[in-house]
């Protein structure tokens, strides 16, 4: 074995030994592009103080990653099917290190905006690559257990984000997020060369380049669109993206419905099993995200949790999803896909309707159930949706599969943070509305001063901008203290509020979202029948390699098992000996004039001299009986002495007779053994160069007959 992974996956013939190792790269990976997502939540604060954003800038730092992100998954995945898969893996790390680098060095917004946009491009291409390869790399019994593991590293990147963002921030600045990436790309580049064998689709025909563009137009539009629109209002720019999104979705399916070679055939959503599955990942990360953006907020503002505390607290939701995940190894192969996605499903709308009961006195003991039940849930759900659309898809179009199962994990992030996001700013400033009438600062005519206008509006717009607002007031003015602590709890109030009205919305969201999923995702039994689960899904066997085969072991087994288990031939003679040999002849397909496959037909009259010809066996027999008529001869003579009785003459005359007669047969059978018997065919070999059992058990039939017709008791019968 080589030092470096060279061979491709379709070229070998029997699984990749090292791809539990490869996992790991792909998990590494994996894991980097959601930390990259999640390590924003607690460094947004820090980012914004540092760079004086406006909520325009903040939500282009996080844009910059979400929409490139969304909208080139697809695309990238069919670009790693065509060239290479490992290739797209090990390119897309690079670039993530190269954005994340220039992240780090810059100290301008339009700087960190450029290097998120570049690592969101790089995101998108290492994302399907990582999936796409699993599924080329492991065989499909292990499957399911390998895209479990996957489906649960996302689960703990995203509390690893935080934590890792949190516990930098203790002693550096921001910029330092961004280099939490680096290490463990570097470390998985070296891993995909070294680990991760080179894998791209047999035959996979032109990239559909126009379908591609259509698709990235499409989503980056729509996404934006929401986005934008969510957060700062249906104006004419919203608007005018969410159109051209439409159209450009109406386009692609056109398209893709004509086109020889479609980058996705939309024809396949007509299977219950990949639209079930795909909305289920869709509309689960909708709400799981949202839910997420707002309890960390809770966690870190209300509660007044630091970064790495925060990071901290987020880890049973890991935690739970390691939990969940082993769960459905279990029950999706009894149950089926359509019992744990619903069942997880239900779970995580659960989790969602008990943060309807948060007030401003919860603590994080009331979140704890939260989190958890939302774990479970994503462990349960998201790795058999995701096994089940990879399993529609053909191992010529798993980038495809790959790049769909992202792009609707990615699209359902991005949607849940915009729209949940959306409706708790509005609730949120509805309830603190009221009590930012009485913010200091006003002057005469009315109108805030400078400083007054930016607290008020930093205050309206978010819990994070009202604690840091109510810190600053302590800070410079302590006659003011006592409305910064009214600020700070009626903030934490009008929050709370807003938490238990969001989640009111995404629960009612999961719930269809739920009912529309259980009727979609076909029974077990359909979905067995429809996709690759009915072996995705059997139990887990390892492959052994077989042992090298021994031909003389192998003769002495099927020598022993005819000998033990065939009863005795019965006694036969010629004629039904040359009737069967000639019926089998008739029966035989010829193959040239004398032969069928892998064995040679005789000639009539060279089976008429073979069941002629006698044997060793035989040989023998007459041998000794010839011996014993001479003995007994012997015996008849010296017992006869002087006196002969009528008697003895008979018995010793009886005795010379079987003499002669012993000697006749034993001449006989000496001149029949010596004749010449013409040669036979030479065999024509086998067209396959492997016999399988039945071949061989009927072949060494075949010899054991011949044996014992030829060693027949009608050859030693008495003389």
């Amino acid at each position: 074995m080589t030092l470096l992974a060279m061979t491709p996956v379709q070229d070998m013939h029997k699984p990749y030994p090292r791809r539990w190792s490869a996992l790991v790269v792909l998990c590494l990976s994996l894991l980097i592009v959601v930390m990259a997502n999640t390590s924003l939540l607690v460094a947004a604060p820090s980012m914004t103080l540092d760079l004086s954003l406006t909520s325009s800038d903040l939500q282009w730092v996080i844009d910059g990653y979400t929409v490139p992100y969304a909208s080139l998954m697809l695309l990238c995945g069919v670009i790693g099917d065509r060239y290479s898969r490992r290739g797209a893996l090990i390119l897309g790390l690079i670039i993530f290190v190269a954005g994340s680098i220039a992240g780090a060095l810059t100290d301008a917004t339009l700087g960190v905006i450029l290097a998120r946009i570049v690592m969101g491009v790089a995101a998108a291409i290492v994302m399907p690559a990582t999936l796409s390869l699993l599924v080329a790399t492991f065989p499909k019994r292990e499957r399911a257990t390998a895209v479990t593991v996957w489906a649960a590293t996302s689960g703990l990147a995203i509390a690893a984000g935080p934590l890792l963002a949190g516990w930098l921030l203790e002693s550096f600045t921001w910029h330092s997020t961004f280099l939490i990436n680096v290490p463990i790309a570097l470390a998985a580049i070296v891993g995909a060369v070294i680990l991760v064998p080179p894998s791209r689709a047999v035959e996979p025909g032109a990239i559909d380049w126009v379908g591609g563009l259509l698709s990235v137009l499409a989503v980056s539009t729509v996404v934006y669109a929401i986005i934008e629109g969510m957060h700062f209002g249906w104006t004419v720019g919203p608007l005018y993206f969410g159109l051209v999104g439409l159209l450009s979705i109406v386009g692609f399916v056109g398209w893709e419905l004509r086109h020889p070679n479609p980058l996705l055939d939309v024809r396949m959503f007509s299977s219950r099993i990949l639209g079930g599955a795909t909305l289920a990942v869709l509309v689960f990360f909708l709400v799981t995200f949202g839910a997420i953006y707002f309890v960390a907020q809770y966690l870190q503002f209300a509660l007044g949790y630091g970064p790495v505390s925060t990071g901290v607290h987020l880890l049973p939701l890991a935690g739970a999803v390691f939990v969940g995940s082993g769960i459905t190894m279990w029950l999706t192969p009894k149950f089926g896909p359509r019992i744990t996605v619903t069942a997880g499903m239900i779970v995580g709308t659960l989790s969602v309707i008990s943060l309807i009961g948060i007030d401003p006195t919860a603590t994080y003991s009331d979140f704890l159930p939260v989190l958890t039940l939302l774990g479970l849930a994503i462990g349960l759900s998201v790795s058999p949706c995701t096994d089940a659309i990879m399993g529609e898809f053909p191992d010529s179009k798993l980038g495809v599969g790959g790049g769909l199962n992202d792009t609707a994990l990615e699209l359902g992030g991005s949607l849940g943070i915009a729209v949940l996001g959306s409706v708790l700013a509005a609730s949120y400033r509805q309830g603190i509305e009221g009590f930012l009438q009485t913010f200091p600062g006003k002057q005469p005519n009315g109108q805030y001063t400078g400083q007054a206008a930016e607290g008020l509006a930093a205050s309206q717009d978010s819990l994070a901008g009202a604690v840091i607002v109510s810190d600053i007031i302590r800070a410079q003015n302590a006659f003011l203290s006592g409305f910064a602590d009214n600020l700070q709890a009626n903030a934490v109030a009008a929050f709370s509020e807003a938490v238990a009205h969001t989640s009111l919305v995404a629960a009612v969201v999961f719930g269809v979202g739920t009912v529309i999923v259980a009727v979609l995702i076909p029974s077990r039994s359909a979905a067995l029948a429809t996709s690759s689960e009915r072996i995705a899904f059997e139990p887990i066997v390892p492959f052994v390699a077989p042992p090298a085969r021994d031909g003389a072991a192998d003769r002495e087994v099927a020598e022993l098992e005819q000998l033990l288990e065939r009863p005795s031939a019965e006694k036969i003679d010629k004629s039904s000996a040359r009737h069967a040999l000639r019926a089998a002849e008739e029966d035989a397909p010829k193959v040239g004039p004398k032969t069928v496959p892998g064995r040679t037909v005789a000639e009539p009259a060279l089976v008429d001299a073979e069941l002629e010809r006698p044997s060793i066996y035989q040989l023998a027999s007459k041998v000794y009986e010839l011996d014993a008529s001479v003995a007994r001869q012997a015996r008849a003579d010296a017992k006869s002495g002087d006196r002969v009785t009528i008697h003895q003459l008979a018995v010793s005359n009886l005795a010379r007779t079987r003499r002669v007669e012993a000697e006749e047969a034993l001449d006989a059978a000496l001149e029949l053994s010596d004749l010449p018997v013409a040669p036979a065919p030479e065999p024509v070999q086998p067209a396959a160069p492997l016999q399988t059992f039945y071949q061989r058990a009927s072949k060494q039939h075949a010899n054991c007959t011949e044996f014992k017709e030829r060693s027949s008791s009608m050859w030693a019968m008495p003389l």
